[in-house]
């Protein structure tokens, strides 16, 4: 068995194709035709009020923190157990970071949780949809109108995935999607902002493009464009827009074989979870997920440890994930009091992720559980 990787990216054949289009068009940089064409891909999918693709994940975090008016001060809620973009782009703006922890059964933000952590400074409630498992919405939109409060989804990991029969990244105000290489659906780097507030769509243009009205400019609605606002240079050019919207003609085709590869896994390690040697993710009733990875829970950070590496020698690579913010060097070099995150520390200390693509051969899947269990037999 050849050694199987963490990660491949997937293509579909039409990337290249249409990055050439692209160049013959004689238009390669920001919002041009493919730019275009998968803004209406998920405006008309989803229903999306507003769609901006971004260069990545993080900087449509940074146009939401922006676009919020976060100041330096402002309190915003987000989970512990999650990159560190989802974080950083509103300290960026001076903001401090109120931790929240995830839930006992799964690694996303414990709702019930949420209320206490609110002060008269609080702006923003950030919320993380952990491999595209949804976060127990109806709670969470409540407690965000009761205290008038914006909510933000950082759905990084959530595309065609559900809340009841409500698609992710349409209830906050604002919410992030993420086509990293790692992503269901990629640019290899990219993002986008969903801008489900209307009353922020206009501004949400100009803070993409450095500040300018430009964006009116080229639709006619002004004469000259100028500098009006704060912004940056968020958008992304035609060229990850041309490979990512090849990837969006395939969006049915590559979900349907990365569910098949999640319920293998799940069938292939339902003994080994039954024996008691790991726990499976746990999928709540109201979510329906997108197959975007999988994961056991180990035990105990030593036997964690121990796994990755006997499966390394296995040449498979599987990896942990998150490290919780709140004990990050940075965080705890700000002088902020460090508070008690029970769960996200065992996330953070049992998680393991196996290979995960849509390459990923019957064969590959069968060699990885078996080596789990091998490795759980011989303990």
């Amino acid at each position: 068995m050849k050694k199987i990787g963490f990660n491949k990216p997937f293509f579909t054949g039409k990337e290249t194709t249409y990055i050439k289009e692209a160049v013959e068009k004689g238009h390669i940089s920001g919002d041009g035709f493919f730019t275009k064409k998968c803004h209406q891909f998920f405006e008309n999918r989803y229903g999306f009020k507003k769609c901006l693709l971004t260069t990545s994940c993080t900087d449509a975090l940074e146009m939401a923190a922006i676009l919020i008016d976060v100041k330096p001060d402002d309190e915003v809620i987000t989970p512990s157990y999650t990159f560190v973009s989802t974080a950083n782009a509103f300290v960026l703006r001076g903001a401090k970071i109120v931790f929240a922890d995830s839930q006992a059964h799964h690694p996303n933000i414990d709702a019930t949780q949420i209320e206490k952590l609110i002060t008269p400074k609080t702006k923003a409630i950030v919320v993380v949809h952990y491999g595209g498992v949804a976060c127990d919405m109806d709670s969470i939109q409540e407690i965000a109108q009761k205290y008038n409060l914006f909510l933000i989804e950082d759905a990084a990991q959530a595309i065609e995935a559900f809340y009841k029969n409500q698609v992710l990244g349409s209830f906050g105000h604002l919410s992030a999607f993420s086509f990293h290489e790692t992503k269901n659906i990629i640019s290899g780097e990219g993002g986008m902002l969903v801008i489900n507030d209307e009353s922020l769509i206009k501004r949400a243009e100009i803070i993409r493009e450095k500040g300018t009205n430009r964006s009116a400019f080229f639709r006619g609605e002004i004469d000259k464009y100028s500098w009006v606002d704060v912004g940056s240079s968020f958008l992304p050019s035609e060229i990850i827009a041309a490979f990512l919207y090849a990837q969006l003609e395939n969006l049915e085709n590559i979900q349907e074989k990365r569910h098949l590869i999640w319920q293998t896994y799940y069938q292939n390690l339902s003994e080994g979870e039954q024996k008691g040697y790991f726990k499976l993710p746990q999928i709540p009733h109201y979510a329906k997920h997108n197959a975007h990875l999988f994961y056991l829970i180990c035990r105990n950070l030593e036997e964690r440890t121990n796994l990755i590496a006997h499966l390394k020698n296995k040449d498979i690579q599987a990896v942990f994930h998150y490290l919780s913010l709140h004990k990050s060097p940075f965080y705890q070099s700000q002088g902020h009091h460090i508070p008690f995150l029970p769960n996200s520390d065992y996330f953070t200390d049992n998680l393991v992720r196996l290979p995960f693509y849509y390459e990923l051969k019957p064969e590959e899947q069968s060699y990885i559980c078996q080596s789990i269990i091998d490795f759980y037999k011989n303990q």
